[in-house]
């Protein structure tokens, strides 16, 4: 296996981002450290890194690592990156409690990094709400969600070039939902967010720079998370992390958006904690990241030594196993694909580390190791 280290302080000094690159950007958390599956606030952290990543080489290569807040409390879709690769958001849902050090707060910082500049660098901090977390862009490159899992809200950014800024905010009339992760449909016109606490996924209309909740909701399963959409429009996807790591068998659901009201029309089991889903550019694979049980102690009975990258089959609605391999890390967050669906990225907390597999359409390998500085909490691409 290919280990690729990288010095921080060179990292710093980096150049642009090619031209030719696909990017990727993994949000790194360096607030909270694993003892034993036991999560434990770290003294006097070093701050987050956000790592920028060429995903159109082989084997992957990193461009620069940066300072950037972001939190392992939110779903790994907690970076977006605009259409043409210019910035990249991140958002932070916790900081170190100013009262408690040995504890963390919630956060509402969402920093905007020039993927453009020489090197890439973080151009603006703002302020969304309390537990930003999963955050989505347009296809259009012009509007932003950020949903606050603290206070059942979203927050719009407005984007003009490499320049954000808040616009508004759209209350889901329960400050306990635990919005999650937003995504827009592609032609814009409406957007879809998971709510972790209640099951629900919420539909919003979207026109210019409004966005309204429609007061429309459809039923999942357990806990949704993570959420894509088909590269149509005619379907969601969506991630239930159930009870989290007590043995349960969690699921991946198809939503049909062509038919009113939209509802749950499919659903698989795919073991403890889809945490990460990524579909594949085509929208025929979609890549599920599962706990498994990694995150727990080794006492537990319901702990395997490493966690699960499994694919599935997209046909609309319908999701069938394609391939699956073992992912030899702990407490793994996102995964993201290459645009020629050849590689696949796995993040994992505990090593530190982006684990990359290559894909044949048949079978994941490991073929190389990324490492990170922090733990690789959320990552993203542009392709969708």
């Amino acid at each position: 296996m290919m280990c690729l280290r990288f010095a921080w302080a060179a990292l710093l000094v980096a150049g642009a981002v090619p031209a030719t690159a696909q990017i990727a950007v993994s949000s790194n958390d360096n607030k909270v450290l694993q003892v034993d599956g036991v999560n434990t606030v770290v003294r006097n952290p070093r701050p987050d890194t956000a790592t920028i990543i060429d995903l159109g080489v082989s084997p992957p290569r990193v461009i620069a690592e940066l300072p950037a807040p972001g939190s392992w409390q939110a779903p790994p879709q907690s970076v977006a990156i605009a259409p043409d690769e210019s910035i990249a958001l991140v958002a932070n849902s916790t900081k170190i409690d100013p009262a408690d050090p040995t504890k963390t707060a919630s956060d509402d910082v969402v920093s905007v990094i020039d993927l453009k500049a020489t090197p890439p660098a973080v151009i603006a901090t703002l302020h969304a709400g309390r537990g930003a977390s999963g955050i989505s862009i347009n296809r259009a490159g012009t509007l932003a969600l950020v949903a606050n899992r603290a206070e059942g809200t979203l927050t719009v950014l407005a984007i003009r070039g490499r320049t954000v800024a808040v616009s508004g905010t759209v209350n889901l009339g329960d400050p306990n939902c635990g919005p999650s992760l937003p995504v827009f449909s592609p032609d814009g016109r409406r957007a879809f967010v998971t709510r972790n606490n209640d099951h629900k996924v919420s539909i919003l209309s979207v026109s210019g720079m409004t966005v309204e909740y429609t007061k429309r909701d459809i039923s999942a399963n357990l806990r949704p998370y993570g959420l894509e959409i088909s590269p149509k429009g005619d379907a969601l996807y969506v991630a239930n992390i159930g009870n989290g790591p007590t043995g349960g068998a969690d699921t991946v659901g198809a939503i049909d958006l062509t038919v009113e009201p939209p509802r749950l029309a499919d659903a698989i089991t795919v073991g403890i904690v889809p945490e990460g889903i990524g579909l594949s550019p085509d929208g025929t694979m979609l890549a599920v990241n599962v706990m498994n049980g990694s995150n727990v102690p080794k006492a537990a009975p319901y702990f395997h030594d490493f966690g699960v990258l499994k694919i599935l089959r997209v046909q609309g609605t319908k999701l069938t196993p394609l391939a699956e391999a073992q992912v030899p890390g702990h407490w793994c967050e996102g995964v993201a694909w290459s645009r020629n669906q050849r590689t696949i990225l796995v993040q994992c907390m505990v090593e530190h580390a982006i684990f990359v597999f290559g894909f044949d359409g048949r079978t994941p390998r490991v073929t190389g190791t990324i490492k990170v500085d922090g733990g690789a909490a959320g990552i993203r691409t542009a392709d969708r």
